[in-house]
């Protein structure tokens, strides 16, 4: 029990900053040795991010008349990831993917790009600039986030900086964006866990659900506020030490 309570605290803390959460499971898991983590345990830990995200922004989502036009384009750009990662989770290729070189390599070279996306101040909001060409150039991009080490939040945070939209909003944008991805992983989730007929399968995956929501929403919050004040120049930096220390692992 005391793997999926560490695997949840990381999973509801890096799915939402700029610095991959996949990479932070995988290494973990590996380094722990730990024997719950699988694919399986992964799609649990991102419904309860789903959940979060949802609960966060309730407002917006029940107010969906009024934003239809904004969730038509959110929908639009999380086309791309939805059908790209199908085609890799049916054949079997996200598997090849899984491993320590590249995420060494991805989480470096990606923080990088976010180091430059973020360099310059931009002041563009989502209502006055966030059109079907953002939405679908943004959702290009996040299909590289199917690599671990790349980062969803990450890829989309970059993708929007490059639009010139503020950091805040920037930060929203890739907030919003994750709800019909997420939205897909936890009905195949949840589809798994409700016919399985494994008890100790189904207990351990709810008590995933409920921490990651709660590490979840705390982090959307806090992360929020935090790029009202400062840059994101300690994400990038923490990318390049962790993207260093797993390829002088993976190579030694």
């Amino acid at each position: 029990m005391i793997e999926i309570f560490i695997l949840s605290i990381v999973q509801g803390i890096t799915e939402f900053l700029p610095v991959s959460s996949s990479s932070h499971l995988i290494v973990i898991s590996k380094y722990f040795n730990f024997s719950n983590q699988s694919l399986s345990l992964e799609v649990s830990l991102h419904i309860g991010s789903f959940f979060a995200i949802i609960f966060y922004f309730r407002e917006e989502i029940f107010n969906f008349f009024q934003n239809k036009e904004l969730f038509l384009k959110i929908f639009i750009s999380s086309i791309p990831i939805m059908v790209a990662g199908y085609f890799l989770v049916k054949f079997n290729l996200i598997e090849q993917l899984r491993n320590m070189e590249v995420i060494g390599w991805t989480t470096i070279i990606f923080g990088i790009l976010l180091y430059i996306s973020d360099k310059f101040e931009n002041t563009k909001k989502i209502n006055e600039g966030f059109g079907f060409k953002s939405a679908l150039y943004i959702g290009l991009l996040q299909v590289l986030a199917l690599i671990p080490g790349v980062s969803r939040s990450g890829i989309a945070i970059t993708a929007a900086r490059t639009l010139k939209f503020e950091r805040v909003e920037s930060s929203k944008i890739s907030f919003l964006l994750s709800i019909p991805t997420l939205a897909a992983v936890s009905i195949y989730g949840l589809q798994n866990i409700l016919v399985s007929k494994n008890v100790s399968f189904s207990l351990i995956n709810l008590f995933a659900i409920f921490l990651s929501f709660i590490t979840s929403y705390l982090t959307i919050k806090y992360f929020l506020k935090y790029v009202k004040k400062f840059n994101l120049n300690i994400f990038v930096g923490y990318r390049i030490l962790l993207g260093a220390l797993i390829l002088f692992i993976a190579y030694l």
